[in-house]
């Protein structure tokens, strides 16, 4: 597990220095005017969160979608018959507190979370740091099939520490180690701590789209389920941010998209989706 996470690490850092170099520049120029400029557009890399943060008295509007699996062809419509959908919220209390809420189709989830920014990347402060906790309560459970069902075992926990780095206008990366609790489990191919190695990177292409990708390393060391992985593209449109996403993973939640992936990309096994955010 140890060995894993230090390999993405060992990644990130060496790229970091790789590039800083070409990009001292612009990292100076940003850092000598002490403008913070976010390392991320919208609020998401792809499926997972960003260290962006909404300002103060930002209420956004989510809503996405991650349709059914793409290799079904005509049969589903390539996945749009077997949609999961997320409908949620989000207000910024401070400039560097926000509080989520969302409904998700996925389990019949409702899901609550807070987020919260330890550093800024300015002067000689090389990352943003940002923290992350989402609870998420499964409704979709009924006392028919667990006839000795608690409100405890519905839950699921996430805890996310997001570190970024703005390299230069165009590029930025990010490392996300989490930590998830699940209440209920198979305990054939499922253990109650899951711990996983996020890495994920936007690069601008233009004024108002980007490309991003990210990755998940589960730590288990037999995994019925696949690592996450994730493509998208944003396009700010001034209004809203809106995101195509392919990924391995169909749900949405923050707890079910790590630890439940189960498309396969080299057999051309994926869901195409978006997430649509409204800020006001």
């Amino acid at each position: 597990m140890i060995q894993k996470f230090t390999f993405l690490l060992f990644i990130f850092t060496g790229f970091a220095a790789f590039s800083q170099e070409d990009l001292l520049k612009e990292i100076d120029t940003v850092a000598s005017a002490e403008i913070y400029q976010p390392s991320f557009k919208a609020l998401q890399i792809v499926t997972g969160q960003s260290t962006k943060m909404p300002a103060k008295k930002e209420f956004y509007v989510d809503i996405s979608h991650r349709f059914g699996d793409v290799s079904d062809g005509f049969k589903t419509f390539f996945g749009l018959d077997h949609a999961t959908t997320k409908l949620g919220v989000i207000y910024g209390l401070t400039d560097g507190i926000s509080l989520s809420a969302a409904r998700h189709t996925y389990q019949k989830t409702y899901e609550f979370g807070a987020k919260y920014r330890l550093l800024k990347q300015m002067g000689e402060m090389p990352f943003d740091v940002v923290g992350y906790h989402v609870i998420d309560i499964n409704s979709e459970l009924d006392r028919d099939n667990y006839p000795n069902l608690r409100f405890t075992d519905r839950m699921a926990y996430l805890t996310q520490i997001l570190i970024s780095r703005r390299f230069s206008e165009s590029f930025s990366m990010q490392l996300t180690p989490t930590y998830i609790h699940r209440n209920l489990i198979n305990p054939e191919i499922e253990n109650e701590n899951l711990f996983a190695a996020g890495i994920g990177g936007r690069y601008k292409i233009s004024k108002r789209v980007s490309l991003n990708a990210e990755y998940f390393l589960n730590m288990e060391d037999e995994n019925y389920y696949q690592n996450p992985l994730s493509v998208g593209m944003d396009i700010d449109t001034g209004g809203h941010i809106f995101q195509l996403v392919f990924t391995n993973s169909q749900p949405i939640t923050e707890v079910g998209y790590i630890s439940n992936a189960t498309g396969n990309w080299g057999k051309g096994h994926f869901f195409f989706g978006f997430n649509l955010y409204r800020v006001f």
